[in-house]
C-alpha cells in the first residue's frame, strides 16, 4: 500500500503539502461497505421490532427487504473481509496503542495535544475495526443459522433461538460501535471526515492526530524509499 506526500493547492486551514491518508481503493471499500451497513441496519431493525418496521417502507417494503437483506449481509461480510486483507498490518496492537490507552480522557475531551503520539489509526479506531470484524463473523453464521431456518431440525430448535440471540447482540454492539465511529469522525474529529473523501489531510492534522504516522510517512518521502 503506498502513502506518501502530494502536492495540493487544496488545505484545511493550514498552507503546505498534503499528505495521501487513504488510497481510492481504500475510499471505495469502505464506503461500499458503509452502505451494505447501513441498509442491513435498517432492515434489521424494521425485522427486530414492530415499532420500527416503518423503516422497511424506505427501503421498499417489508418483502423487499426481507430478500435482499442477507444478500446485503453478505456483500458486507465480502467488503469486511477485504477491508482486513487492506488494513490488518496496521490494525495490530503496538506499544504506542498501550501507551495511549492510559491516557484515553484526553482523546475524550479532545485534547490530542497531550495525547501520545500515534501511528496511521489510534487505539479507539482498531478497536472498533475489531468490533465490526469479528461482529460480522457472528452476524454472517447466525444470519446463515437464521435465513435457512427450515434446515434446521426440530430436534436441534435450540440453534434457531441462539441465532436469533447472537444475531441481535452482535448487531446491537456493532450499531453501538457505529454511531460511535460517525459521531468521532464528523463532529469531534475536524477533518476526519473529509479524508476518508477526497484521501488527503494537512500535514498539520497528521501531525496533532497521528504523529507517529507522520513521521514515517514523511521519512519514506525524504529517503525516497
Amino acid at each position: 500500500m503506498s502513502t506518501h506526500v502530494v502536492a495540493s493547492p487544496r488545505t484545511t486551514g493550514e498552507p503546505g503539502e498534503r499528505i495521501l491518508r487513504y488510497t481510492l481503493v481504500e475510499r471505495v471499500h469502505h464506503w461500499l461497505g458503509a452502505a451494505f451497513y447501513v441498509y442491513c441496519l435498517i432492515t434489521g431493525l424494521a425485522f427486530w421490532s414492530p415499532y420500527m418496521f416503518w423503516l422497511a417502507v424506505l427501503v421498499g417494503g417489508g418483502p423487499t427487504a426481507r430478500f435482499w437483506h442477507p444478500w446485503f449481509g453478505m456483500a458486507f461480510t465480502g467488503s469486511m473481509l477485504w477491508m482486513y486483507r487492506m488494513w490488518r498490518p496496521d490494525m495490530l496492537t503496538t506499544d504506542a496503542d498501550r501507551r495511549w490507552k492510559k491516557q484515553v480522557k484526553h482523546y475524550i475531551e479532545n485534547d490530542d495535544q497531550n495525547l501520545p503520539p500515534e501511528g496511521r489509526f489510534n487505539y479507539g479506531q482498531k478497536i472498533f475495526f475489531w468490533l465490526m470484524f469479528y461482529g460480522v463473523i457472528l452476524l454472517l453464521i447466525s444470519g446463515l443459522g437464521l435465513w435457512f431456518v427450515e434446515s434446521i431440525p426440530s430436534s436441534l430448535r435450540w440453534l434457531r433461538y441462539l441465532s436469533v440471540t447472537v444475531h441481535v447482540v452482535a448487531a446491537m454492539a456493532t450499531i453501538g460501535g457505529f454511531i460511535i465511529h460517525v459521531y468521532m469522525g464528523t463532529a469531534m474529529i475536524r477533518g476526519g471526515y473529509t479524508s476518508i473523501i477526497r484521501g488527503e489531510v494537512s500535514t498539520a492534522w497528521a501531525r496533532t492526530h497521528h504523529r507517529l504516522w507522520y513521521d514515517q510517512v514523511t521519512k519514506k518521502t525524504s529517503t525516497g524509499k
